[in-house]
Formats: structure tokens, sequence, C-alpha cells
């Protein structure tokens, strides 16, 4: 499987949001590029592979996880918790991933040579404002090394990896840290994301302060639909109903991340806003050995759990690829379209009786869940689950 072949697939469900194309169509790639699309193709090549009743989508952009892994004492910052992104990204459809702050300006260039450069998964990043990155406690809490101009610095060095600024995990109720990450990703003209922190002694900080006075239109927010008491909740549990300022930081184009992870997605949030209306701009996982081996799982299980919440196949993979290419300004990835490099997830539909659990261990059953057959990347198949590439 590691010579690339020109391919041929067939008779699948193709569906590319992007481009509004939902119907059976061919993909013939060749030299690792999109060559055409169309409903039974007469094209030669090496190697075909028949999708019949299977989803052929662009491969997967799976905006917020976890990769910078190491045996160091730190955390998700060449630490033990972060995961190597081939061994978990190909077998659920991801093509691209993006470390979402484990790097700062101090090891962003670990990163790339102990990570992106031993990759075939496309690996970008969200540098922290964190020179240490996210190292763990107490190194982040430390506001005096978060440094605007050096962080801005090594983004724009790295800008072919580096697609935003990352603040994480900060517990006091004050504003420098946000203001500091957003002066970053201003000097470095990149979107910034915040996960607050909090702290059970601390008044939680404003999320309409932050959605409306800080962040600027395409900065994220991520663990939207977390239900944690050091931080504020985008449903209001008095009334169950969505509070109208984050329909407001919509319209002013704050972006809205899904980020899953260990402790950030509760029903008691999603359920309600979902019935609102509020889907997520970005479906991702927040990948680390503790969310995968939990209520997460990987990024099939997450696009399954949304659709038993009410989202349609469509809006579940929008949100799983070209609107997550947006996010982190990538408008080239997440789709497939004649000249496109060749990222291609094939999806089985499995149809029974599944259950999805959140992180606080309520559960919604299902009727059907996505799983991965086959991922190609750049033109080349990385993944093949039973052997559907094999002649």
């Amino acid at each position: 499987m590691n010579t690339m072949k020109s391919i041929l697939i067939k008779n699948g469900r193709f569906i590319d949001p992007l481009h509004q194309q939902d119907g059976i169509m061919d993909v013939w790639i060749t030299n690792g590029k999109v060559a055409a699309i169309g409903p039974a193709l007469h094209a030669s090549a090496d190697q075909e592979v028949d999708a019949t009743g299977m989803l052929v989508v662009p491969g997967l952009v799976d905006v917020h996880a976890h990769h910078f892994y190491g045996t160091a004492d730190r955390f998700l910052s060449n630490g033990p918790y972060a995961v190597a992104p081939d061994g978990f990204t190909f077998r659920s459809g991801v093509t691209t991933a993006v470390d979402f702050g484990g790097a700062g300006w101090k090891n962003i260039e670990l990163f790339r040579r102990n990570v992106v450069e031993r990759s075939k998964t496309r690996v970008l990043a969200l540098i922290n404002i964190l020179g240490e990155g996210m190292s763990g406690e107490p190194r982040e809490q430390d506001v005096e090394d978060m440094d605007p101009e050096k962080t801005a610095k090594a983004a724009k060095e790295n800008n072919d990896i580096v697609v935003g600024v990352k603040l994480a995990h900060y517990l006091k109720p004050e504003w420098t840290p946000t203001e500091r990450t957003v002066e970053a990703g201003r000097i470095a003209n990149i979107p910034v994301a915040i996960d607050f922190g909090g702290d059970d002694r601390y008044v939680p900080l404003s999320i309409e302060k932050l959605f409306m006075d800080k962040l600027r239109p395409g900065d994220i927010y991520t663990h939207v639909y977390a239900d944690l008491k050091r931080r504020e909740a985008i449903v209001d549990p008095s009334t169950g109903k969505l509070k109208p300022f984050v329909w407001e930081a919509r319209k002013k184009g704050v972006l809205f991340d899904l980020g899953h992870g260990g402790y950030s997605f509760a029903y008691s949030q999603a359920i309600p806003a979902l019935v609102e209306g509020f889907l997520p701009d970005a479906i991702s996982t927040d990948l680390h050995t503790f969310s995968m081996n939990e209520a997460m799982k990987d990024m099939t299980n997450l696009m399954s759990k949304m659709l038993a919440l009410g989202m349609t196949l469509n809006q579940v993979i929008k949100a799983s690829t070209s609107d997550a290419a947006a996010m982190i300004r990538r408008p080239e990835l997440g789709q497939l379209a004649v000249g496109a490099e060749a990222d291609v997830a094939i999806l089985s539909m499995r149809k029974g009786k599944f259950g999805f659990t959140d992180v606080l261990g309520k559960k919604v059953m299902g009727t059907q869940k996505l799983e991965c057959e086959v991922t190609i990347r750049g033109g080349e198949i990385v993944y093949d689950l039973n052997g559907f590439t094999v002649q």
C-alpha cells in the first residue's frame, strides 16, 4: 500500500458539501490529485475500489486534537497524554489534524521535527500563547510566559503549519491572558481560540464579554457544549434556552468548535442548543489518551453521535470537512474537486442500535453509526479496514 497508484473509486455516494455534491459518482485519482468526478467514469486506473453502498467524502479535518506526544512530564506539550497522529487519524477518516495548542514559541520547532515531519497525516497547529505550550500545572498559570510578540514571530516563521493562537486552562478570572492571545493573533494575522479555564473558587469570566468585546470575527470559542461549573455555559440552566448573546456572537463572526474531549461535551448543553438550531461550526474530537477511551472515542463515533442528536448527514460531513477547513483558513482542504489533493474518506453506515454517551454519563441511542472503511491521503491508500482495496 506504499506505492502511489492511480485509483478509480466507483459507485459510491459522493458527498462534497462545499460544492453541493450529493449523488452516486465515481472519483478518479492520478498523481495524488483528483483527476475526474462523475457518474460511470470510463478511466484507466491501476486500482479500482468498489464503494457501492458507501459514502465517499473529503478527508476529514479534525481541528482540535492533541498530537504533540513525547515522554517528558509535560502534559500535552511533548508529553504522554498526546497521541501519535497516524495511529489514530487514518482509522477514522481524518487526513488533516490540528494540534490545538500543544506547542508554544519555545518548542514549536521540536513539534515540527518530531511530529509534523514524521507523520503522513497533514498536521497543523495552533500555537499556544504560553512559550512552554500546554505543559500542565503550574506552568499554564504563568502570565509572564504569555508573550504576544514572540508567539506571533514564531507563528509567522512557521506559517506553513501554524493556523492560529491558543489560550487554555488559565484559572484566575482576569482578562490579561485573553488579551495577550488576541494581540498575538492580530500581529500574526491569524485567528485565536479560547478555552476558558476557571476555578471553583472564582466567579467565571463572562462569555458575553469574551464574545462581544474581546474576540474578533473569525476567532474561535472551543468546547461550546461544555457543562462545567467553573465556566459559563451557552445554555441558561434556569430556562433551558440558549442565551441570546450567543446568537449575536455568531452574527458577529465568532466561530464555535465542538471540541468534545474528556470533560467538555454534555447533552444538557448540546441537546437544547441543537433543538434551537445552534450547530457547531466544526465537529472536533479534542483527541488525547483519556478522551479516546471514554465518551468521545474517535471522529466517526463523534459524527455518529451528532447524527443521533438530530444533525443531518450533510450537516455532519460539512462540519467535519469544508467548514472545519474554513475555520482554520485552509479552504483548499475538506473538499474534493478536480485538481484538488486527493484526501478521501470512504465510510460505511452501519444500521442497528448504538449508544452514545456524554462526559457526564448520560446516554442517547442512535440507529446508525459511521465507520471508516478506507482512507486515502494525497492519493495514497493509508488505511483499509476490510481489504476493499486489495485485488
